[in-house]
């Protein structure tokens, strides 16, 4: 096992305006035998930084670390990393068996018997002993990735590094070989790092999420803490499905401060009350879709809404309302009988809203745990960096 430490990291491409800055002074520390994942949008710089860890990619300043020996300018064949491509990257002449067998003969070093042990060993951890002599024209989609995998275990090396392996399955066999990659990695106990643009392969797979946009580090979390404490609007807003509904809002000081919106006036409660400075004019309202309620109208902080679309799920039905001409998503009980075009009151419960800079998008306070889920609150006040 290996540890791998990102320093100041940057990649700046060339063109024709001046320089495109793909990755902006990123700082990662990575244990030994962790499970990382960099999410973000198309363009974030996670494939970028990836590649630079691989040596794929020139580093324009900063350091890349493996087990604290500095590998920023040292060759791809001599950093003893293994990586797995998006499109698996098969020999399409050579059997599964030379393919997973080629880098090893290539490094030279070891003999024949010892190259087909390893070859034997790799090829039953992933269950495909009887596919080592088809060629890869006679693979499925699953099983050729299945290679790929067996090909870096092979190398036994200090890392792995995944540029997103699933996104060419289809969505059964994307879960199925989520779960194999995870059972994998606890079983090597291999440092890896995991590109991704899905955040459903993030929070499931990663012992910790690098969220990335525009080539800058958004947060360096646990699952849970980037899902309850996110840094910032971008964080919140990406992490979880539906993403989380943003209002802008004013706040009105001028009695018991409320915070106002062209269609309702929401009463704070006295966390609010403290986080908010008494200067601040504007803030943005956040609440994830799961956490609104159908309530009734005399209930306080209701909002009368007209539901524009329904989704039933079977135990919950995704809604989607307006609000001064901005579209907004609920998700609630499955029984309750929402019909298209009805009108319903729902409720934003105070301990479960976020409040963010109006201009930075930064975040100003986060919602309160669930106070029955003691595990998750386990797992957020112990998890490294917790901000709880």
């Amino acid at each position: 096992m290996s540890s791998i430490r990102l320093e100041n990291l940057n990649k700046i491409y060339s063109g024709p305006n001046g320089g495109i800055v793909a990755v902006d002074d990123v700082n990662i520390d990575i244990e030994d035998g962790e499970f990382i994942v960099l999410v973000g949008p198309s363009g974030s710089g996670k494939s970028t930084i990836l590649r630079m860890v691989a040596g794929l990619e020139s580093v324009t300043d900063g350091r890349i670390l493996l087990d604290e020996e500095d590998i920023t300018d040292r060759k791809p064949k001599n950093r003893d990393i293994a990586m797995v491509f998006q499109n698996y990257s098969l020999y399409p002449h050579l059997t599964a068996r030379k393919n997973m067998s080629f880098g090893l003969k290539m490094r030279g070093g070891l003999s024949f018997d010892k190259i087909n042990e390893r070859v034997e060993n790799a090829a039953s951890i992933m269950s495909i002993t009887d596919l080592l002599d088809k060629m890869p024209n006679e693979l499925s989609g699953g099983q050729k990735q299945r290679v790929a995998l067996g090909r870096a275990i092979v190398r036994d090396p200090q890392a792995f590094l995944m540029d997103e392996p699933l996104s060419n399955l289809d969505a059964k066999l994307r879960t199925q070989m989520r779960t194999e990659i995870q059972l994998l990695q606890n079983n090597l106990d291999v440092t890896t790092i995991y590109v991704t643009h899905d955040q459903t392969e993030a929070m499931t797979m990663g012992d910790r999420i690098a969220i990335l946009d525009g080539g800058q580090l958004q947060q360096m979390a646990t699952p849970l803490e980037a899902y309850y404490e996110p840094n910032n609007r971008f964080v919140a807003g990406f992490i979880g499905s539906p993403s989380m509904n943003f209002i802008d809002v004013y706040v009105d000081w001028s009695g018991e401060p409320t915070l106002e919106h062209e269609t309702f006036s929401y009463e704070t409660s006295p966390r609010i009350r403290d986080a908010v400075d008494s200067t601040v004019d504007r803030v943005t309202l956040g609440v994830r879709p799961e956490d609104i309620d159908v309530a009734d109208k005399s209930t306080a902080n209701t909002i009368e809404v007209t539901v524009n679309v329904t989704e039933p799920l079977g135990k919950e039905q995704i809604i989607y309302f307006s609000l001064d001409g901005q579209s907004y998503t609920g998700s609630v009980s499955g029984h309750q009988n929402i019909p298209e075009g009805g009108t319903v009151h729902l409720r934003f419960p105070t301990e479960r809203v976020h409040l963010f800079d109006y201009a930075t998008g930064e975040a100003i306070l986060n919602c309160v745990l669930p106070e029955d889920d003691e595990q998750q609150q386990f797992s957020l006040s112990v998890g490294e960096g917790a901000t709880s």
